[in-house]
């Protein structure tokens, strides 16, 4: 007599949006592996049953693809190509009811920190001893590390403390474990985020300690390099570039988003900081460190912006010439402060102006680039591609920044450092040979 067999449960989790949410799908993967369930991350080759989509509320554009997303996976479910689809993340967290009241069709929608909850549909347990474990998808020489979860700023643009909470440290203990777990499978390098670093430790240890966990961090035998993206310029604490300047292992190298110049702008976005501060402030950094790499992010077509706002940001971009510079446009956000606001400049216009100051900023970053023509630098090789290695500098974040196209007369390996002598400049990217 022959018995039906039952097919083993598959989960395909898919991220959208940044970072934090990719780590939240690594961790949620971490758990289900370590409960014995079968689980991918990304999987193109749709031999699962089940998907969870890991989704981003930040702003309308990604709002849009999260629900494009759902909705794509809904279809599948209704064609019998899946069995259940789960939703979580930050757009889940925001508009839960009216998710659940508009595509019913999904079994369950889950806030951002409800990964138990997550677990238990699968009948499975949150192990808390699973720090570090969880499924990397990223290659396995960099990770990022999450230290800190939701944020207590006020930004009137911004809805991330509405999706993400109040700001909670995680334990520099713990974040040494991870690193060190992290280090044993083959990771050279994290990147340390969060919505806001430099508040790191004030709930827990009652000050900032960023710089305590960056000397804890670096204390990490075959940690060889440590990123700091996300840093608020306001009440800036300089013992963070102390720190990286005393340790070699640290990058030289802080995002540090400023969002605006015009000193109407930062005021209507609440930024707690003027021009003139900015302007101080990347100055004291930059006489601490002259060859450090700044990398900021800036919004255009918040609520009553003028042309002399943007005029003036554009000054202040020639002025400052930072290193990396990445824009969005304004979204108008309900329950924002900002929200209050008439949203008065054309999504066109939006797009035009930010369009503006990237083209200001890309000659400055051909500048930049050709003044490393001739020089040599120790390079991070992330992956071949189209019969070429490209890796990057201690000056360069994954996907964001800048690359570099190596030519190597030797086969080189992911993850591998290298020197590489500089031999051409582009807009964005640098070209060089390996040097032994």
């Amino acid at each position: 007599m022959k018995t039906k067999s039952i097919k083993r449960d598959k989960v395909n989790i898919i991220t959208l949006g940044c970072s934090k949410n990719m780590v939240d799908s690594e961790v949620l993967s971490g758990q289900l592996i370590a409960n014995d369930i079968d689980t991918v991350h990304e999987s193109a080759k749709r031999d699962h049953n089940i998907v969870i989509i890991n989704t981003c509320g930040f702003i309308e554009k990604a709002k849009e693809e999260s629900i494009s997303t759902i909705l794509d996976h809904v279809e599948l479910k209704k064609r019998g190509k899946l069995d259940k689809v789960y939703v979580t993340g930050c757009l889940s967290e925001r508009y839960r009811n009216n998710l659940e009241a508009e595509i019913p069709e999904v079994d369950a929608f889950f806030g951002t920190m409800e990964l138990p909850l997550i677990l238990k549909r699968f009948d499975a347990d949150y192990k808390g001893e699973l720090i570090g474990e969880r499924l990397l998808s990223t290659p396995q020489h960099y990770a990022y590390m999450k230290i800190s979860e939701g944020c207590n700023r006020t930004c009137s643009f911004c809805a991330i403390p509405l999706m993400r909470g109040k700001h909670v440290s995680r334990s520099i203990e713990s974040l040494v474990e991870e690193a060190k777990q992290l280090v044993q499978r083959g990771v050279k390098e994290v990147m340390l985020i969060a919505q806001e670093l430099t508040y790191y430790g004030l709930d827990i240890y009652k000050k900032r300690e960023l710089p305590k966990l960056m000397h804890a961090l670096a204390d990490v035998e075959g940690l060889e390099w440590i990123r700091l993206h996300y840093a608020y310029p306001s009440k800036f604490p300089m013992e963070i570039i102390d720190a990286m300047k005393e340790r070699d292992n640290i990058c030289n190298y802080l995002d540090m988003p400023l969002q605006h110049a015009s000193n109407n702008m930062l005021k209507a976005m609440k930024r707690q900081i003027t021009r003139e501060e900015m302007e101080d402030l990347v100055g004291e950094i930059r006489n601490k460190i002259p060859d450090i790499c700044l990398r900021t992010t800036l919004i255009a077509g918040f609520p009553g912006e003028t042309r002399a706002d943007v005029e003036e940001l554009k000054g202040f971009l020639q002025k400052m010439r930072f290193d990396r510079v990445g824009t969005f446009t304004y979204s108008h956000e309900e329950e924002t402060s900002a929200f209050d606001l008439t949203d008065d400049i054309p999504e066109e216009e939006k797009e035009a102006r930010a369009q503006e100051i990237m083209d200001v900023q890309q000659d400055i970053s051909l500048e930049k680039n050709e003044e490393k023509v001739g020089r040599t630098f120790k390079v991070i090789v992330d992956k071949k591609e189209a019969g070429r290695y490209l890796g990057r500098t201690e000056f360069d974040s994954v996907e964001v920044d800048n690359e570099v196209i190596i030519k190597s007369s030797r086969k080189l390996t992911p993850g591998e450092f290298v020197n590489v002598k500089i031999s051409k400049a582009y807009d964005y990217d640098l070209e060089g040979e390996v040097v032994d």
